[in-house]
């Protein structure tokens, strides 16, 4: 465990936890010593020997006050060693997540990086800043002891030392209850928060269909198995903590009895055999408040090891030099690609010339959306290569990459900050006017206008102050302002009432002008005006061209446009002015 700590916390980090760890053995092997020397004074006081009983108390004063500012020292370089670790591991843990790819993160695996990167980093820091210092001391401060205790009588000693691998397999086998129980603690923690979350989330479903009062099946079955668990965990901990404490005491009782018959033989003195007494009260002390945390100690370490699994994980692979483009235009050859088993593209192939407007369209689930990530890279392909302004995705850097392409998708997340904050992500070094300009081509002073604060009023979590339209022109606005040759729009206006995407419409035109542009829409205006169409189903390109000469084959786009077009017309019985 140590050893994957020094690996976690940088050059600084581990410097901070080496200091401490020298310290904490040095401040043990002091209190040893000051345990040992409890015998010839014990001795000395109990003979009246007043002129020893003087030296030997000054000399146990002398080693207190060094074992005083060791002890301060070692107290000061924990925390600093804690410290330094939890910022290690946010860093650490933070550009490896940046750098996996977005497949990878579902459901339970956020819940789980949620978990581990809040309550496992406490748990983990709390390692030098609690733990090392009783689990050291329970190591050195009785080997120290025992040693020295070979100096006054090798067979209490000897005594003493039999009964240490009893000991230390009791300990080891309650810290492997700790250990294995904390596994589905952990998952269950981890699965009731995310049912929490969802919970939390679902109340507008919920109460719209009555089953607010009823709560939330998923939710209350996770909290059971937390609470399960938790108890589970607390009944297994307890018995081998009781065994462990028993274990002692046992072996503190075999030696007092061996120790009594040696002063009944006459082979040692009773001052001797008191004096040796309480220094085996000490060697088992450390040990008991050892016990205490030695399961918090292992709880640290599965917390340090699911850190290690996650850092394991293999990122996107950034190329060791990153290509120059040499244009804004996009290619897909022969792209394959699989969500885990699951094929969604398979051998597509085709063009975006720079500065023209591509437009997706087919069923829902054939992929189109897959064709936009593709193209940031969200994912590898499994089979061909993407290619942006001339380059295959791979040998670009993802800075690089991302600084070609603005992208709008259908699911929009805002950061709890203000508005003007949200659209300013899009290029954080943007001016105040440049920010309020996106804000105008998007409409989102629109929005502003009603709130307090204008463009400085907060959005909630995850937008929640505003609608699910306003959300996606606050989206539109970022991409505005990012102001990038390359722009992908995932049903980038299918949020807005008509008025509002008119309005939008008119801005992303003046926008993109300049740009190349792919779009996922099953608007029909937006897909009349593309320069080029792509119809993809089951994961293939069946049809492509213009709006025109697909419309001309009579074919699969010919039949979706006519139903869209029959969609269009509908209108509810009565609901006219007629």
């Amino acid at each position: 465990m140590i050893g994957k700590l020094f690996a976690v916390v940088g050059v600084e980090g581990a410097g901070r936890l080496r200091a401490n760890l020298l310290g904490l053995v040095a401040e043990s092997v002091l209190m040893g010593v000051g345990f040992v020397l409890m015998v010839p004074l014990l001795g000395a006081l109990l003979t009246n020997d007043v002129p020893g009983s003087v030296t030997w108390l000054a000399a146990t004063a002398g080693l207190m006050i060094l074992y005083s500012f060791v002890r301060y020292r070692t107290q000061i370089a924990g925390y600093l060693a804690a410290v330094g670790l939890a910022n290690g591991l946010y860093r650490t843990l933070g550009d490896h997540i940046a750098k996996l790819p977005i497949g990878w993160f579902e459901a339970e695996r956020v819940g789980r990086v949620g978990r581990l990167t809040s309550q496992g980093v406490i748990d983990v820091m709390g390692v030098p800043a609690h733990l090392l210092r009783p689990v050291v001391s329970a190591i050195v401060t009785p080997v120290t002891v025992v040693a020295l205790m070979f100096v006054f009588d090798w067979r209490l000693a000897l005594a003493t030392v039999l009964t240490a691998p009893i000991i230390a397999f009791v300990f080891r086998w309650t810290g492997d209850l700790v250990q294995s129980t904390d596994h589905r603690v952990d998952a269950a923690a981890s699965e009731a928060a995310g049912r929490v979350v969802e919970f939390a989330q679902a109340q507008a479903v919920l109460r719209a269909f009555g089953r607010a009062s009823e709560g939330h099946t998923q939710l209350s079955d996770a909290l059971q198995e937390q609470r399960d668990a938790g108890r589970h965990q607390i009944f297994r901990v307890s018995s081998g903590l009781t065994s462990f404490v028993l274990v002692l005491q046992l072996a503190f009782t075999v030696i007092l009895i061996f120790g009594t018959n040696l002063a009944l033989g006459g082979e040692i003195d009773i001052p001797e055999l008191l004096a040796l007494l309480v220094l085996t009260v000490r060697y088992v002390e450390p040990l008991i408040g050892a016990a205490d945390l030695g399961g918090a100690l292992r709880i640290s370490q599965n917390s340090l090891a699911r850190m290690d699994a996650l850092l394991a994980t293999a990122p996107l692979a950034e190329p060791a030099t990153s290509k120059r483009v040499v244009s804004s235009d996009i290619e897909f050859e022969n792209v394959g690609f699989s969500y885990g088993d699951t094929p969604v593209l398979e051998e597509v192939s085709f063009t975006v010339p720079e500065r023209t407007m591509t437009a997706i369209v087919g069923p829902s689930g054939s992929g189109k959306t897959t064709v936009l990530r593709l193209i940031s890279r969200f994912w590898d392909v499994g089979a061909g290569a993407v290619r942006v302004g001339g380059v295959n995705v791979r040998e670009q850097s993802t800075l690089d990459l991302m600084a070609q392409i603005s992208t709008v998708f259908q699911d929009v997340y805002l950061f709890d900050a203000t508005i003007e904050e949200n659209i300013r992500i899009g290029r954080p070094d943007a001016t105040a006017d440049e920010v309020e300009q996106a804000a105008q081509l998007a409409r989102v002073d629109e929005i502003a206008d009603r709130l307090p604060g204008g463009l400085r009023a907060r959005v909630g979590e995850g937008g929640a102050a505003l609608s699910g339209g306003e959300r996606q022109r606050v989206s539109i606005a970022r991409a505005i302002l990012k102001d990038t040759p390359i722009v992908l729009l995932d049903e980038a206006t299918a949020a807005l009432d008509p008025v509002n995407e008119a309005a939008v419409q008119d801005g992303l035109r003046e926008l993109t002008k300049e740009k190349t542009l792919v779009v996922v829409a099953h608007r029909l205006q937006t897909v009349q005006s593309a320069d080029q169409i792509l119809f993809l189903d089951g994961g293939k390109i069946v049809e492509r061209g213009s709006h025109e000469e697909l419309l001309a084959d009579n074919g699969r786009y010919a039949d979706f446009w006519k139903e869209r077009s029959r969609a269009s017309g509908w209108r509810l019985a009565g609901s006219g002015n007629d």
